[in-house]
């Protein structure tokens, strides 16, 4: 399994021989030694040492040594107390995509997680469940794909964050291979969740599925770091890594996270200079600033045709009063559910509303505007609708009320939904 894991950092001569040390080492502390004995033979004797190399060590000790996988997995933690140190002092660099925090340092820290569990636990599984498929294997190995499946996240992260900017340098065809393959690697592990959740004897399939993950996943990994992370931080700028180890967060990270937040180190600028963040930031509004008819938001551009096409063909009705009360904007729809008219625009929503339900309008806003609530709904039966009203208080980065929000919209074709659709309609 080794070479599966990562043997193109090491001479293999060299390799042999620290595996070997590091068995031994392991085996001492199996065998009662203090972790203070075993860690300072491990500094005299071994120095720095790779996750990899740790990984492949763990996985012989179960299939060469014939440790319990309960008693190598007691003494991971113990491992990682050792071999902390050296661990990040090998990975300790001035390159800044080596450096906590940064994408690629952390796709790599994904890498090694995804790498320990189909290497050691799933592999360990399925070579179990090949000799006897009982129910207590069948739980550890949905157990071990439940966990597989957060690599959707690394996956994600990879073609949302790093694939929209290599598209931008013009390299489209290696991005939509790799996006291809996660997706079957997905569908793999959901594949195979699903024969094991309904196990009806399917052992064969279940081999040849798991098999084939180990395989993709480990085969993912290598095209990963040594074509896609290589060609990347070929082309992407500094504050391009910035941006994207910024909006990370947004997804999520695969089986661990981030150590820290990666800041680079920029160039001290001359005395009375703008400094690096101010620059950066006069540089983005320039190059951001929205061409004449364009409104550009925080996520996107669009014309102000664009937009007011989107509004109108959302299936709402909505509505838009500011701080003051006064309706400054209703989108006209094809099928509106309550009439507007322009002359609507400009009065205060009070005198909008018949004076019976008046009293109920004021409370709302009163409740949004003091903070005491930020959303109301409503539903009602109107003929073959079914209507649902719902109020957003809407207000700025500091919770500054700005207005409220009138979303309106007939629910009952959703309502009558059974069943699931997968396929386009003729």
């Amino acid at each position: 399994m080794s070479e599966l894991i990562n043997n193109r950092e090491v001479d293999v001569p060299e390799q042999t021989r620290r595996q070997a040390m590091l068995r031994e080492i392991i085996k001492e502390l199996h065998a009662g030694k203090s972790v203070e004995e075993v860690k300072a033979r491990f500094a005299e004797a071994v120095g720095d040492v790779t996750v990899a190399e740790i990984s492949a060590m763990e996985h012989s000790l179960m299939t060469e040594e014939g440790i319990p996988v309960s008693e190598v997995q007691r003494l991971c933690s113990v491992h990682t107390a050792i071999f902390k140190g050296s661990i990040e002092a090998i990975h300790r660099s001035s390159a800044p995509e080596e450096q906590p925090g940064h994408p690629v340092h952390t796709f790599k820290l994904e890498n090694r997680e995804i790498e320990r569990l189909v290497n050691f636990r799933l592999e360990l599984h399925a070579d179990k469940f090949q000799k006897n498929a009982s129910e207590e294997i069948i739980f550890k190995l949905l157990e071990d794909l439940s966990l597989l499946l957060d690599l959707d996240k690394h996956y994600s992260r990879k073609e949302n964050l790093v694939f929209p900017y290599l598209e931008k340098y013009g390299i489209y065809g290696p991005t939509k291979v790799m996006w291809g393959v996660d997706d079957n690697i997905r569908n793999m592990i959901k594949g195979a969740k699903a024969l094991l959740s309904n196990y009806q004897g399917e052992q064969a399939e279940i081999n040849d599925a798991l098999a084939l993950i180990i395989t993709e996943v480990n085969e993912m990994i290598f095209k990963e770091e040594n074509i896609l992370l290589p060609m990347a931080l070929d082309k992407l700028t500094e504050d391009e890594w910035v941006k994207i180890a910024r909006e990370s967060d947004e997804i999520g990270f695969c089986l661990t996270a981030p150590e820290q937040e990666w800041i680079p180190v920029r160039v001290a600028e001359p005395e009375g200079a703008a400094s690096g963040d101010q620059k950066e930031e006069a540089e983005e509004k320039e190059t951001e600033a929205a061409p004449q008819g364009f409104i550009r938001f925080e996520t996107g551009l669009l014309s102000m045709q664009q937009l007011e096409a989107v509004m109108n063909h959302l299936p709402v009705d909505l509505t838009f009063i500011d701080e003051n009360d006064v309706v400054r904007y209703f989108s006209h729809g094809k099928e509106r559910i309550f009439a507007r008219t322009k002359a609507v625009i400009g009065r205060t929503v009070q005198n909008c509303h018949p004076p019976q339900s008046v009293h109920v309008v004021e409370k709302l806003l009163e409740d949004f505007k003091a903070g005491r609530k930020d959303a109301e709904d409503f539903w009602i039966a109107m003929k073959d609708k079914f209507i649902y009203i719902r109020y957003f208080a809407v207000r700025d980065e500091t919770g500054r009320y700005m207005g409220t929000l009138e979303f309106t919209q007939n629910i009952a074709p959703i309502r009558a939904l059974e069943g699931q659709k997968r396929i386009l309609s003729e």
